[in-house]
């Protein structure tokens, strides 16, 4: 009984032992759903009392606080009447809304809005811009072009200033072509090179949608440019209103840029006023290759000969020009040339150069004192003497052979003019107390002061003066006094 009533004893123990972690898992249990059922509850308010709340939108611009409304999608309303109102003025342009606007919602109890006087500041206060292309030049910003399209539209207009629709369109295709460029043809000119003097490009922007340009109006500005100050030099006559109006300037704008004149200034020639002036944005550069045929000028060259006469003159050949084929590149400014530069040249014919020979022995001024017959040929028709009841004071030759008159010995002509009995008259002065006369010529082949030597031709025989019929009077004056020329001719 004893030996049972232990093992009862220790067997309740184990029991009770083994119930212990037991009733702590039951307690943990009860605990936990006290939470949750306390949680739920707490949510279950939360979700009433968010019930209760309203969302109200706070506007702001560029951080001015413009008000409250009650819902966005008013505002939305109002920018889409703007843009609308826009686009009917400029329908090809993507417009939108210029001013910067944030919205701030927020959860409230009561809703204390003022939808209508926000909503007409905001009215107020928005602009429209459109999206466009800006024109950069030397990384300064000019004026705004519609698009892409419009920018490389004003590029090809601008390019068209300098050349025509062919040429540029012949250079654009060979410059996207992969092929080689075939030789330059005879007689052909063609571009190599288009070239815009200042930097320009396209930048993405906003602005206003007036001040969006047509690729018409962008040439326009790029041709007109912008006013620099300029110096100009003081002219005769020039007066303060004179000098403004040349350069489209009133004469208040021209004292404001020469501060110390005034219209009562006296202005001196020489000096240097201040003035505006447009200079084009930008200008267009051509340069063009050319294959052309070109005459080469011969030259004239003069060779020294002794056995001329001074003042004598022969041509021993004749010259003629050359031709050549050249190659040139050619630069243009605005249409106008500015430079050139041959790059091959080819003769395909020499010029042949003409050479003159010069005289260059002297001529004896002093008569040798024999003399020559002064006509090629010929008969006296008429001797020294008596004739027709008066002196006749020399020969007369007719019918020679040719008509050429020649200086009977060496001397210097000191009479070559017309004279009223002789006509068309020469004398030659020997330097030896001798003198020659030659009358009736038909024309004058020498000059006063001229030396010329013995045979030189000095006319041709005529019939001017007081004469009968074509013939050469000839005399001989030996210290003044006429003698019989057939003394001393041979």
């Amino acid at each position: 009984m004893f030996f049972n009533r232990n093992k009862q004893d220790e067997t309740k123990n184990i029991c009770q032992h083994m119930n212990r972690p037991f009733i702590k898992v039951q307690k943990v249990f009860i605990i936990t759903m006290i939470l949750a059922t306390l949680g739920m509850n707490s949510v279950f308010a939360n979700e009433v009392e968010n019930e209760k709340l309203l969302t109200v939108f706070h506007i702001y611009s560029e951080g001015e606080y413009m008000g409250v409304i009650s819902d966005e999608a008013k505002l939305e309303k109002v920018k889409e009447i703007e843009l609308q109102k826009a686009a009917s003025e400029f329908e090809d342009l993507p417009l939108v809304i210029g001013t910067e606007l944030s919205v701030i919602p927020e959860r409230v109890f009561t809703e204390a809005t003022e939808d209508g006087v926000v909503l007409e500041k905001v009215h107020e206060m928005l602009s429209v811009e459109a999206e466009a292309v800006g024109v950069a030049i030397e990384g300064e910003l000019a004026f705004y072009v519609n698009d892409m399209d419009t920018y490389y539209e004003m590029i090809r207009k601008l390019k068209l200033q300098s050349v025509t629709d062919k040429e540029l369109t012949e250079f654009e295709a060979r410059k996207s072509s992969s092929e080689s460029i075939p030789p330059l043809k005879e007689n052909e000119t063609r571009i190599m090179d288009i070239v815009i003097s200042s930097d320009i490009q396209a930048i993405d922007g906003k602005t206003s949608p007036e001040e969006v340009r047509t690729a018409e109006e962008a040439i326009a500005l790029l041709n007109k440019g912008k006013l620099d100050v300029k110096k100009y030099s003081v002219k005769v006559g020039d007066v303060l209103g004179t000098i403004a109006a040349t350069h489209d300037m009133t004469e208040a704008q021209l004292m404001e840029l020469n501060p110390g004149i005034t219209p009562a200034t006296t202005l001196g020639l020489g000096n240097e006023l201040n003035v505006t002036a447009l200079e084009p944005y930008v200008e267009v550069e051509v340069l063009y290759e050319a294959k052309r045929k070109e005459r080469i000028e011969h030259k004239n060259q003069t060779e020294k000969d002794n056995s001329l006469y001074k003042g004598e003159k022969k041509v021993i050949r004749k010259g003629s020009d050359g031709e050549k084929v050249v190659t040139e590149l050619i630069r243009k400014q605005d249409g106008k040339i500015i430079g050139k530069s041959a790059s091959e040249e080819k003769i395909i014919v020499e010029a042949i150069d003409k050479v003159t020979v010069i005289g260059t022995k002297v001529i004896p001024s002093r008569g040798s004192g024999t003399f020559i017959w002064p006509a090629t040929g010929g008969y006296i028709s008429s001797h020294m003497g008596t004739r027709w009841g008066r002196a006749h004071q020399g020969i007369d030759i007719a019918r020679p052979s040719s008509y050429g008159i020649k200086a009977a010995d060496n001397g210097v002509v000191t009479t070559a003019g017309k004279h009223s009995t002789y006509g068309n008259r020469v004398i030659i002065t020997h330097n030896n107390g001798y003198e020659t006369l030659y009358a009736h010529l038909s024309s004058i082949d020498v000059r006063v002061g001229q030396t010329v030597p013995q045979g030189t031709k000095i006319g041709v025989m005529g019939s001017t003066g007081r004469s009968t019929g074509v013939h050469l009077h000839f005399e001989v004056f030996k210290n003044g006094t006429n003698i019989n020329p057939m003394n001393v001719l041979r």
